[in-house]
């Protein structure tokens, strides 16, 4: 066999330069136009659901959220694994499609699905679904130190939520800026059980109070002097 491939390769040596010549330009074009990935996503194609349901135990959480939105994904065209986890005020649903499916045609059915079980979850819990990347997508960290010592922790958390965030949102390709550590600014109002007690008050009306006393509310408008003025009363809690 071996010496009848050699009298024939003899006998036509221009067809057999010609197929050499051919395979080197054909490697040479694969070489140059294949894609060449330091880190290739090897992860499945998923979309992953956050609830948060704040102040509830794992226990119940897993009954009244992650439950329900679990066995809704599984009825999710394409999808092949579907996993629930249940924390401290959060639930977690990852959904896993087969091979070759597009992300962003998976993201369209889950979060069609999602809204059909949104009216299943309990007043309070919020359900979203997570940025368009990869569990291969975190590509940098950094931290925001102060070093005069003139910010505190929760004024570093506020610069980078309020301005630092949104600007590298804004650079091409980046899907997402998740934030981790510092002291996220909020109000605080601690209750006196005996004074509940005292004037039989429920933690239920002091939330209800506080909500209806810290908005705001149009006052239509007024003319003077044939110039026009919108009225309005600021009732939200502020510190000057």
């Amino acid at each position: 066999m071996l010496e009848w491939i050699i009298r024939r390769s003899v006998a036509n040596r221009f067809l057999v330069l010609m197929g050499v010549v051919f395979l080197v330009i054909a490697g040479i074009w694969s070489i140059r136009s294949t894609p060449v990935d330091a880190l290739p996503d090897l992860s499945d194609v998923q979309v992953i659901i956050k609830t948060t349901y704040p102040g509830q135990a794992p226990q119940l959480v897993e009954n009244q959220v992650t439950y329900p939105i679990t066995t809704t994904m599984l009825s999710v065209p394409g999808a092949k694994t579907v996993r629930g986890f249940s924390a401290f005020g959060d639930s977690y649903v990852y959904v896993i499609f087969e091979d070759n499916t597009d992300l962003y045609w998976a993201r369209s059915r889950v979060l069609e699905y999602l809204n059909q079980v949104q009216n299943q979850l309990p007043k309070g819990a919020v359900a979203s679904i997570g940025p368009d990347a990869t569990g291969v997508g975190w590509v940098f960290e950094y931290a925001l130190v102060d070093k005069t010592g003139k910010h505190n922790l929760a004024e570093l958390r506020s610069l980078q939520d309020w301005f630092l965030k949104y600007e590298l949102k804004a650079l091409p390709n980046v899907s997402e800026v998740a934030t981790v550590g510092g002291v996220v600014k909020s109000y605080q109002i601690l209750v006196d059980p005996l004074k509940l007690s005292q004037f039989s008050v429920t933690l239920p009306e002091i939330k209800q109070a506080v909500e209806m006393a810290n908005q705001e509310a149009g006052g239509s408008s007024i003319e003077i002097a044939e110039a026009e003025y919108m009225v309005r009363a600021s009732g939200y809690l502020q510190i000057y």
